[in-house]
């Protein structure tokens, strides 16, 4: 069994091996260089020692030869430098600490006494050393000797010099040795730890790559190093993990979008589905069969699939967020042999980072529906303008007949008359919606525009309620922002309209209640607002307010027309009309026009 050494365990190892003869190198290094030099030092101030008496014994024994060569011995000065040369000799022999120096100084000492002896002699009283006697042989014996314990002197000097160049260059040598030990140790250190290290992480490297690429049939690598040995552990539950967390994905994944495609074929409507460049990607069974499709058209844009070139720059307004100026134009398609008509709108897809990921078209058969409303159109029309003639004559009767009856005004034939002409009046107002929503829905309705402002447009609808809201104590506001560009509209139709939101904010503002007419600049529309207190319209209500027929709240009057009416009159001014509401807060009618 294999023992799992701790990595930092080998680290400390292996530095203190390479420390430890990095250390013991520079230490034998640094005894040897001490030893050399205290060596060298004592060499060297020994053989200076010798040299300084030598020169001294020569000084003093040259003192002397200049006495000799007098005419006249002074004998007292040869006796002081005698006294001084032996003094000096003493002084030799006393610091020698080598033999050879001291037999050397002995060896001086006796032919110095000799020479002496000669001196004293008296047959050599006269004697002169320039001639070859006893006495010159005897002084040249003392010079040769003082002479060559010099050189001898200069000569263990000049050997101290090179054998401490010589164990320089060793110690050099060892050094160098020490150094490449170091360098061999750490480069086996070095690539043990590289092989020991680097082979397992490589091992994982790839191990990783594989995992990255969906692959879990792994082998995971073996390290005797114990932090190496857990973290390939953990890697490896690590991967076990990731395994189990990538087939319960996937499980989920196709689970939802077997979901997700089961909700869209069971989706009564057609949807393409368009990806981030404006291609379609799906098409669900419903467009499908009303495009009578298979599969071909996947891939291509939606102007080529649905030969409606706009429809791709309508995709790709979609797909950059901006939302499409007016309600889309049906799409007429042929199909299986006969005509159908399509409504369709667009809605981008969001990312959950906010990012657009595509968009997708709903598509409505809107075929039976176009030829119920045409024929409906057709009808009211019809029955508008054969109701209108009768009910006018019946009008004009009336009105001779209550010229000519009179009546007490608090009479119950004076109600009567009063009742029968409102409500006369109220038939003829209907026929006149009925005929005018008809016109709008068979695009028979044309606009006389013209230069309008919308503060004067505001302002002039305040007037015409304002006795009808003082008799019930509602105050109408004007609220204007300033510097509202001019706006082209037929005035009498948007008079119309506006009358009708007021008409329904009256209608559904308490006594004592607040209606705020607004205006405001937004980007290339104009906004024109009605606000009322009332007592505000459901959410689920909301959808259907603007559709013909549609009387919501409990305040009704009317044939449910006027809000059709307005929404109709909006459009063809290439503009739009909605509703904000609470219940409890109000409701808010907005017209956006464009500039």
């Amino acid at each position: 069994m294999k023992i799992q050494m701790k990595l930092r365990t080998r680290l400390f190892l292996g530095f203190s091996a390479l420390m430890t003869v990095a250390l013991l190198g520079l230490l034998l290094a640094l005894v040897s260089v001490v030893q050399m030099a205290k060596s060298q030092e004592n060499l060297i101030r020994d053989n200076f020692g010798v040299i300084e008496v030598n020169q001294q014994l020569r000084q003093a024994l040259g003192n002397q030869l200049l006495l000799l060569v007098r005419e006249e011995r002074d004998v007292e000065a040869l006796n002081e430098y005698r006294e001084v040369f032996l003094g000096a000799l003493a002084r030799g022999m006393a610091d020698a600490n080598d033999e050879q120096d001291r037999k050397a100084y002995e060896a001086i000492g006796d032919a110095y006494t000799r020479f002496a002896v000669e001196l004293e002699t008296p047959s050599n009283l006269n004697a002169t050393l320039l001639e070859d006697n006893p006495l010159s042989q005897s002084f040249n014996r003392v010079r040769e000797l003082m002479v060559d314990m010099q050189q001898s002197a200069y000569n263990q000097i000049r050997d101290t010099e090179i054998r401490s160049r010589e164990r320089a260059q060793l110690l050099a040598g060892l050094l160098g040795l020490t150094g490449i030990a170091v360098l061999l140790i750490g480069f086996v250190t070095a690539h043990s730890f590289a092989r020991r290290f680097g082979d397992p992480i490589e091992q994982l490297s790839s191990v990783a790559d594989q995992i990255g690429r969906g692959d879990f049939n792994i082998n995971l690598p073996t390290s005797p190093i114990a932090e190496l040995s857990s973290l390939i552990r953990r890697f490896g539950l690590m991967a076990q993990a990731l395994h189990q967390f990538k087939q319960t994905n996937v499980e989920a994944l196709v689970d939802g979008q077997q979901r997700l495609q089961a909700l869209l074929d069971s989706i009564d409507d057609g949807l393409l589905i368009i990806d981030r460049q404006g291609r379609l990607e799906h098409a669900n069974p419903v467009a499908q069969r009303q495009l009578a499709w298979e599969t071909e058209h996947l891939g291509s844009t939606l102007g080529q699939a649905l030969g409606y070139p706009e429809l791709d720059e309508a995709a790709q307004q979609v797909l950059a967020d901006t939302p499409l100026s007016g309600p889309p134009e049906d799409l007429v398609i042929e199909a299986d042999g006969e005509r159908r008509l399509l409504s369709w709108r667009m809605s981008p897809v969001n990312h959950h980072d906010g990012r657009i990921s595509g968009a997708v078209m709903v598509l409505h058969d809107v075929t039976d529906q176009r030829t119920f409303e045409r024929v409906r159109n057709e009808f009211v029309l019809r029955a508008s303008h054969e109701l209108r003639t009768p009910v006018t004559g019946m009008q004009m009767a009336f009105s001779l007949l209550r010229e000519r009856t009179h009546y007490p005004d608090n009479s119950r034939e004076a109600d009567l008359f009063t009742t029968v002409h409102e409500e006369m009046q109220r038939l003829v107002t209907l026929i006149n919606d009925l005929l005018n929503f008809s016109r709008y829905q068979s695009g028979q309705q044309k606009l006389e525009r013209v230069p309008c402002d919308p503060a004067a447009l505001l302002e002039q609808a305040r007037q015409r309620f304002q006795a009808s809201a003082a008799q019930n104590h509602i105050e109408i506001k004007l609220e204007l922002q300033t510097s509202l560009p001019s706006l082209l509209l037929d005035q009498q139709q948007m008079d119309r309209t506006l009358d009708n939101l007021l008409s329904n904010a009256l209608r559904h503002t308490p006594d004592g209640g607040e209606i705020r007419l607004l205006a405001r600049h937004h980007g290339e529309r104009v906004i024109l607002s009605v606000e009322d207190n009332g007592e505000g319209i459901p959410y689920s209500q909301q959808a259907r307010i603007f559709e013909p027929f549609v009387q919501i709240g409990r305040r009704r009057g009317g044939a449910g027309l006027g809000l059709a009416l307005c929404k109709e009159i909006a459009q063809l001014h290439g503009g739009r009309i909605g509703v904000h509401s609470r219940i409890g807060h109000g409701t808010i009618f907005y017209i956006a026009l464009p500039i």
